[in-house]
């Protein structure tokens, strides 16, 4: 009864946040111009305020012309200072976190400044408004009434004794409210830990023993803590050992490759919900049933901006109100933690306007155009899925690059598999996606004309659990690092085949 009470009370807490979310959808040019204006008043007296005259700033088009888009290298020698303890330098008065990003277009780790008022309005209200409108479509749902276990991150000393760096999800984890924590299992020492292996053995038999509703984080992962709760109580899924999981939420890749393996795992059914959650803020929210669209977050103290892809090279932004559906932009985002005009990698499309709805398609860095194919990560989602409905596979992780031409060769697309069930043909899976990449791809179809500029793609099978040694052998276990999908050179690939030769 107790347990009852305290769900339904929960829920209806919850749902209250709808009627806001309702305010920015009926008035989404409104909210982000009052945003722009907040972001340039609170912070015209910093640093960079001064030096782009923030006072004089008074519209979108004096903002564009006279603050330039900036990357992180850009920024760079600004978060260096603020991560030395000096303040109000790209927002007032300091950053007392620093998100470590993996940098997945580059090898550079990043470290993205966190204020109180990110935290505050963008990390912890988008992941209340996760659940906000989980409740508000279903109302029945029952997740307050057990435990919620989230696969995140850890920290990291840093420059200054004042300041915390680390991943995202570990400086949300430290500072979560009591009542959120008590929600959470195991306790958060555990979740915090540098350890990858031992935190996930540790966070397997304990969670195993648990009431676990939801479960968050990144899909590879989650399937590594899967199995080793699998392995520890001699099961054959995870319905046996968590009957009322009823919620997973996720974010960050793509999920389609990995949607076979839960269901695989989680037989009894459970409901999913996608989220665009950045070490650089919090974007959308997966806000209707069985979709694949996100809602843009237009309240959370982020003004956003979009360079429409094919002018990536000129970077001309424009702004929300001038954005089209079907069209490919790169994300431009200011922000509460002092992000000014800043390109965050990824790429998305539009699919509505009324309201604004996303999908996440790529990232800048994330493309092969070694030949001019410019082949870019939907196009790889979506011909793999293709390729492994016909053949009965399953894809647990990939990667590919150029191959480029020699004497003997045609130059071609080389990609390295890991199946959680090989195909029943490679020759045929292989086929499939060529075809369905030409498909997808006019660039991509006409290189492949006639073989005239690239031969039939080079596939390579590794073993089940390579690519895990493969990003241990990286140091990029845990902290949120990803298997990066396409390349447009070979450094990755011959790390991978380097390693191969060992095992």
């Amino acid at each position: 009864m107790i347990f009852s009470i305290k769900n339904s009370l929960m829920s209806w807490v919850m749902r209250k946040r709808i009627h806001q979310i309702e305010l920015f959808v009926k008035y989404p040019h409104d909210i982000q111009k009052d945003w722009l204006e907040n972001l340039i008043s609170t912070a015209r007296f910093t640093e960079f305020g001064k030096k782009y005259h923030f006072d004089e700033i008074s519209s979108y088009s004096i903002f564009r012309k006279r603050v330039p888009l900036s990357n992180y290298e850009d920024l760079l020698p600004f978060i260096e200072r603020l991560r030395k303890g000096e303040e109000n330098i790209l927002w007032p008065p300091e950053s007392k976190w620093f998100a470590k990003s993996s940098g997945t277009s580059g090898h550079i780790s990043k470290y993205i400044p966190v204020t109180k008022e990110s935290l505050k309005d963008c990390h912890f209200k988008g992941g209340k408004d996760m659940l906000s409108l989980y409740c508000y479509n279903y109302p029945e749902t029952l997740v307050f009434n057990g435990k919620s276990v989230i696969m995140g991150g850890s920290h990291e000393s840093s420059l200054s004794i004042n300041k915390k760096d680390g991943d995202l999800s570990a400086i949300i984890v430290d500072n979560l409210p009591f009542w959120v924590n008590i929600h959470q299992t195991p306790n958060k020492d555990i979740r915090l830990m540098n350890d990858f292996e031992k935190k996930i053995q540790q966070m397997a038999m304990i969670t195993a023993e648990e009431d676990v509703r939801t479960i968050s984080g990144v899909p590879s992962w989650i399937l590594v803590l899967f199995q080793k709760i699998i392995d520890l109580k001699e099961v054959e899924n995870i319905s046996q050992v968590w009957p009322n999981l009823e919620l997973y939420m996720h974010g960050g890749v793509s999920f389609a490759p990995y949607k076979n393996q839960f269901e695989k795992l989680i037989p009894k059914g459970i409901n999913y919900l996608e989220t665009y959650n950045a070490s650089e803020g919090f974007f959308g929210v997966q806000d209707q049933k069985n979709s694949d669209e996100m809602l843009l977050m237009l309240d959370y103290g982020i003004f956003y901006e979009f360079i429409p892809i094919e002018k990536i090279d000129k970077q001309k932004a424009i702004p929300l109100w001038e954005v089209e559906i079907g069209k490919t932009y790169a994300l431009v985002i200011s922000t509460n933690a002092g992000l000014w005009r800043y390109i965050i990698g990824d790429t998305v499309i539009f699919t509505c306007i009324r309201p604004y709805r996303i999908k996440i398609n790529g990232r800048v860095g994330q493309f092969i155009n070694a030949f001019g194919e410019e082949l870019i990560m939907d196009n790889a989602e979506k011909a793999i899925q293709i390729a492994c409905e016909k053949t009965l596979a399953n894809v647990n992780e990939y990667t590919a690059g150029p191959k480029y031409m020699s004497d003997s060769n045609l130059a071609a697309h080389e990609w390295v598999f890991e199946f959680n069930n090989i195909p029943n043909n490679i020759d045929e899976f292989i086929e499939i996606l060529d075809e369905n990449l030409q498909d997808l791809n006019s660039d991509y179809a006409a290189k492949r004309n006639k073989n005239l500029a690239l031969q039939k793609p080079i596939l390579h099978v590794v073993p089940y659990g390579f690519f895990y040694k493969w990003m241990k052998s990286q140091n990029k276990l845990g902290r949120q690092f990803k298997v990066p999908r396409l390349s447009n050179n070979r450094n990755y690939l011959e790390s991978i085949f380097k390693l191969l030769k060992t095992l």
